[in-house]
């Protein structure tokens, strides 16, 4: 059974930082993209950030300086380094993994998915 868990995610203030998780287990992680998607109350889901097999990283220009994905495929763990949150990345934040090596930037391209860590920044 494929399992996507994310944690981290909490209430902080804006300028602050919060660092998300999520471990995958029952597929072979490695061979595959991952990447984090959020999706705000009332808005439609976006990517945040997403890297593929060969570690290649793609990075949304709202927050490209200020978060970093990694993943290591030892632990079968994907990371999300979000430091200078601002209010507008308040959001629910998920974990989410194709099928294929290369990345999308489409959320239906992605077939396992976390079930979410609220991230919320205040001002």
């Amino acid at each position: 059974q494929v399992r996507l868990v994310e944690s981290g995610g909490g209430s902080v203030q804006a300028g602050g930082s919060l660092r998300l998780t999520c471990v995958v287990s029952g597929y072979n992680y490695s061979r595959y993209c991952v990447g984090w998607f959020r999706q705000a109350f009332g808005k439609e889901r976006e990517r945040v950030a997403n890297i593929d097999s060969n570690g290649r990283l793609r990075v949304a220009d709202s927050v490209r300086d200020r978060f970093t994905i990694s993943r290591d495929n030892a632990v079968n763990t994907l990371y999300l380094q979000m430091n200078a949150l601002k209010p507008e990345d308040t959001a629910m934040y998920y974990c989410a993994s194709t099928q294929g090596a290369s990345c999308t930037l489409i959320p239906a391209d992605y077939i396992y998915w976390g079930q979410g860590t609220q991230v919320t920044v205040s001002s």
